[in-house]
């Protein structure tokens, strides 16, 4: 979707097209007189940007020095006027960004009993869209400039800084908040930041975001009042799914409810696949448990597609997959 232009922008582009018009006009007019190509775009050059290094050839014809006189005239002008809008667009740009960041700030400052979101990834986006449509007001946190400028365009209060920092919290308001929800992709990050929050704020309701089970733990001994594990979330969707008497047409087939349900747990950065365990698979004869160490917390197997048809939901660890059967995974997809 296109943008309105600025005043600033919109007379830069005037004034560009002012320019480029005089000197295509200027170097067919010295064209015209006889003179070469090379020769008519340098005179036009050096004339229009003041550069008085010399006439290229002698300008003798009245008609020639009134052209080059013109040339100056117009030459000169559009330079300046170029100039000038460049430094005003450049000058607006830097008072906006200073005079936005100091009425964000204020605004934050005002903020009681208040949400901070610490990430603005595909999760920090669906909660700052939920909190606008219930009327909670909230912070957003984030260290990436594209995202920062993404939460900002949409109207959302947003500090750019790392949320581990503690100055950074303090600046969201953490003395004043009611919750902190800290859904970064890094258990590391999310532990820190939950131990930060806790120290800065003892009665704050603090919601974290894990990635590997047994980082839920850690998190809740550093002070989080809920954990939260997307792959589970995915995980008893997907079940609920193959308990329908039907999943097995949402697991394989294009349906509108797989599509539908496919979306939700891309918003989750998570994604469900159906993997065949065929003869040369290296997975053949692995349990589940195995199948999950190596993946390191990106999958987590939801459910055994038995050969014979049967379907083993929440797979025991020791469970071994054979020739034929399928493996109902819920993997992270990114952020």
């Amino acid at each position: 979707m296109s943008k309105t232009l600025s005043r600033p922008q919109a007379n830069l582009l005037y004034a560009a097209a002012f320019v480029a018009a005089v000197m295509v006009v200027f170097t067919l007019g010295y064209r015209f007189a006889g003179w070469s190509w090379g020769d008519a775009i340098y005179m036009v050059i050096i004339t229009a940007f003041s550069v008085g290094f010399g006439e290229v050839m002698p300008v003798t014809d009245p008609w020639l020095r009134a052209w080059t006189v013109a040339l100056i005239v117009l030459g000169c002008t559009g330079i300046i006027f170029i100039t000038g809008t460049l430094v005003q667009w450049l000058t607006e740009a830097q008072i906006q960004r200073v005079l936005g960041g100091r009425r964000m700030e204020n605004e934050i400052e005002k903020l009681k009993n208040h949400a901070i979101i610490c990430g603005f990834g595909r999760i920090g986006r669906m909660i700052a869209s939920q909190l606008e449509a219930g009327g909670t007001p909230f912070v957003i946190v984030d260290q990436a400039p594209d995202r920062v400028a993404d939460a900002r365009e949409a109207g959302w209060l947003t500090l750019q800084g790392e949320a581990t920092d503690e100055s950074v919290l303090r600046d969201a308001g953490i003395a004043r908040a009611r919750v902190l929800a800290t859904v970064l992709p890094n258990d590391a990050a999310n532990v820190f930041i939950t131990l930060s929050a806790r120290n800065m704020n003892p009665g704050v309701q603090i919601i974290a975001r894990g990635e590997v089970p047994t980082t839920e733990r850690k998190l809740m001994q550093a002070g989080a009042d809920r954990v939260v594990l997307p792959a589970h979330i995915g995980a008893d969707r997907i079940a609920h799914l193959i308990l329908h008497p039907n999943a097995r047409e949402l697991l394989g087939g294009k349906t509108k409810s797989k599509v539908e349900f496919e979306h939700h747990l891309g918003e989750l950065g998570l994604g469900m696949e159906e993997i065949e365990i065929g003869p040369d698979s290296p997975w053949l004869h692995r349990t589940v448990g195995e199948v999950e160490t190596e993946a390191a917390g990106r999958m987590l197997a939801v459910a055994i597609l038995r050969k014979e048809g049967t379907t083993d939901m929440n797979p025991n660890p020791s469970a071994t997959l054979l020739v034929g059967d399928a493996l109902v995974v819920v993997r992270r997809g990114g952020r």
